[in-house]
């Protein structure tokens, strides 16, 4: 036969009254005693917990309940009934507003969240900073002793990061250079000046869309494979065992691959440039009844050298932003593994959008300095 949790309400020397359960606290019989305790208008001085016999997390968060509705204290608890209830307490105030159905918009609530925004702001500036600081201090220390370089992983990552990535990002690019000559033809027809779609293409992919292009394709393919290597890692506690046998972590796992995507960025860019003119090459043989070398060798002509170095001095500095974000995400990683998810996601996000800042930062400057 089923035991069933009760209760008792008691009146105590000085005049309080006191509730006293009994029995098991567990899923299969607190039923009956939560709800006849729900919505209680009493006010109980103490809760006694003396005389339950066994209690798990239902019964510990009926106790807490019945504790914060009436005000009363919790006394005769056991050592797991105090941990199970200390517990539900801690989680309780970690929930967020809006999940205990508070106002989210409430002065009081938006006042509360906009000041733990900005502290969350000021914390991770100071974060990344300090990693940055590890970052630089790492590069300055293998420059010393370039014995202490892991040249496999730098190989490994170039290989990763580089090699693996041609084809997808030389069919995007391809693509793209389509786009941008039938486009741009379509346009350029209504003036009669089709014969600009070769400038017009060839300036795009060398300043801008090749580079752009692909930087925003490594953010999402390397980028967030960094963020969610390294967070993996530092789940699994990997990274605390490097440090632990006296391996450097910055040197081991994030130098290698932020010297990879920096330089590859640069080998990239200037790849998908050409198959990018390669594809307006093509559309424009059929569309234009431009020939293919023709359209090539009007490149040369038309393209000024400094739009090629605008690229290559683009490239490198995208890659570094994207690494350095992929980098950073991963290694704040903690608690469980939908952290890493999270990481991730905001790894790609900040590197996409620090990229197309910094594009617009470079289109402004390089107009400025006679490159426009």
């Amino acid at each position: 036969m089923r035991e069933w949790a009760d209760f008792t309400i008691a009146e105590s020397e000085d005049g309080t009254r006191n509730v006293v359960l009994s029995g098991p606290l567990v899923v299969s019989s607190v039923g009956q005693l939560d709800a006849a305790l729900r919505g209680t208008d009493e006010r109980f001085a103490r809760i006694d917990l003396s005389q339950v016999e066994e209690v798990d997390t239902i019964g510990a968060w009926t106790v807490w309940r019945l504790a914060r509705e009436t005000g009363a204290d919790i006394t005769g608890a056991s050592d797991k009934a105090q941990r199970l209830i200390a517990a539900i307490h801690r989680n309780e105030l970690d929930e967020p507003d809006h999940a205990k159905g508070g106002a989210i918009l409430s002065p009081e609530g938006l006042v509360a969240s906009t000041g733990r925004a900005v502290i969350a702001y000021f914390d991770g500036m100071v974060k990344f900073l300090s990693f940055l600081g590890a970052l630089i201090s790492a590069l300055a220390t293998l420059i010393r002793h370039p014995g202490r370089m892991r040249w496999t992983s730098l190989v490994r990552q170039f290989d990763l990061v580089g090699v693996r990535a041609l084809p997808i990002i030389g069919l995007m690019s391809f693509l793209v250079g389509i786009v941008i000559a039938q486009q741009g033809a379509v346009q350029l027809e209504q003036f009669g000046a089709e014969i600009y779609t070769i400038n017009l293409t060839g300036r795009l992919s060398f300043r801008e869309l090749g580079v752009l292009m692909t930087a925003i394709m490594v953010a999402g393919r390397s980028g967030s494979s960094f963020a969610a290597q390294l967070g993996t890692m530092k789940l699994t506690e990997e990274i605390d065992a490097m440090r632990t046998i006296g391996v450097s972590p910055m040197e081991a796992l994030v130098v290698p691959r932020v010297l990879a995507c920096t330089f590859m960025m640069m080998v990239l860019g200037f790849y998908a440039a050409i198959l990018s003119i390669i594809g307006g090459a093509f559309i424009s043989m059929y569309s234009l009844d431009i020939p293919f070398w023709t359209f090539l060798t009007r490149i040369q002509e038309v393209v000024p050298d400094h739009d090629l170095w605008v690229g290559l001095i683009k490239g490198p500095v995208f890659g570094l932003i994207i690494a350095m974000a992929g980098c950073y995400q991963g290694m704040q990683v903690e608690g469980n593994s939908e952290q890493v998810g999270l990481k991730t996601t905001i790894a790609v996000v900040q590197a996409i959008f620090a990229v197309i800042v910094l594009d617009a930062f470079f289109a402004v400057f390089f107009t400025e300095v006679g490159w426009g």
